[in-house]
């Protein structure tokens, strides 16, 4: 305010303004500045390294982005932040994931909330590193505390017994606190045994993320066709439950499903917190979807590949 004193002064003199005027616009303009002020620093905060727009996301590079543009456009009002919701970007590398999770992270530094980007191993190393100095618990604030995680590139790196620990405690303690983190991976659910230590880790880890989340498949052309076939219309992966899930039929009902009940096909011989339609054995999905979990067969579903 200090430094726009002279200059406000002077404006006031020549707009002939009362001192009450003079006073509302020096208020106005400092607080404007310290609006700024704050977010530049939960910018500098983030490690974003640059501030993109929606304007430059291109919803017509492949049809995928074009079938989400209404949900993703929806991500930028933000209210997913308030509701503690979390989101998952799923989909071959070159699609754009990481593009889109730092346009969101951008928008709530604009918002004013505190925010982190970081690629999974970056924040898992950091985290690893902290356990020698004793500072594992002050360490873990910087990843559970900000109101928005965005976690990247998970999937490209596989994670032993005690970074798949860590990044357990990271995704629990902000789901428990209800807060949102924001997950791009090139590797769907059921993979994510292979990738963290074992499936009884990837499936509390899942089982946290799906339980109150938006997924969204920004995949290739290929990718994606081999999802979509095998989910019901008009679903967005909602049928995705953890512990006890809610298979929904494609013409109506709903079944429930537990996660004991063994696949009758044969397939995942380790127990997870997921369950899938029996749509998903179909040999065009079948590799993409079911090498991890069971799955119980509720309703037979053709899939065409």
């Amino acid at each position: 305010m200090s430094q726009q004193l002279d200059q406000m002064l002077t404006d006031a003199t020549a707009k002939n303004l009362s001192l009450a005027q003079t006073l509302e616009a020096l208020v106005d303009r400092e607080l404007e500045s310290r609006h700024q002020r704050s977010i530049e620093r939960r910018f500098k905060l983030s490690r974003l390294q640059s501030m993109p727009s929606i304007d430059s996301f291109s919803f017509n590079h492949h049809k995928s982005r074009l079938q989400l543009k209404t949900r993703i456009l929806r991500l930028l009002d933000l209210d997913f932040l308030q509701n503690g919701t979390s989101v998952c970007l799923i989909g071959n590398p070159g699609v754009g994931k990481t593009y889109l999770a730092k346009i969101i992270a951008w928008r709530a530094c604009q918002a004013n909330q505190r925010v982190l980007f970081t690629t999974a191993m970056d924040m898992l190393n950091h985290l690893l590193a902290s356990q020698v100095d004793h500072s594992l618990i002050r360490k873990l604030k910087i990843y559970t505390e900000p109101s928005l995680l965005v976690v990247d590139e998970l999937g490209y790196l596989s994670l032993d017994q005690q970074t798949s620990n860590l990044f357990y405690q990271v995704i629990s303690t902000r789901h428990s606190s209800k807060r949102s983190t924001l997950i791009t991976t090139n590797t769907a659910f059921s993979d994510w045994g292979n990738i963290l230590y074992n499936t009884t880790i990837a499936t509390a880890i899942a089982d946290r993320l799906v339980e109150n989340s938006e997924i969204f498949l920004l995949a290739g052309e290929a990718f994606a066709k081999a999802i979509r076939a095998s989910l019901p219309p008009n679903n967005h992966l909602g049928w995705l439950r953890s512990g006890a899930a809610l298979w929904r039929y494609p013409h109506g009902g709903v079944r429930r499903v537990t996660p004991q009940r063994r696949c009758r096909q044969g397939r995942g011989s380790i127990a997870p917190a997921l369950c899938f339609p029996s749509s998903l054995l179909c040999s065009t999905s079948a590799p993409i979807i079911c090498s991890c979990f069971r799955v119980w067969n509720t309703a037979p579903v053709s899939c065409s590949s």
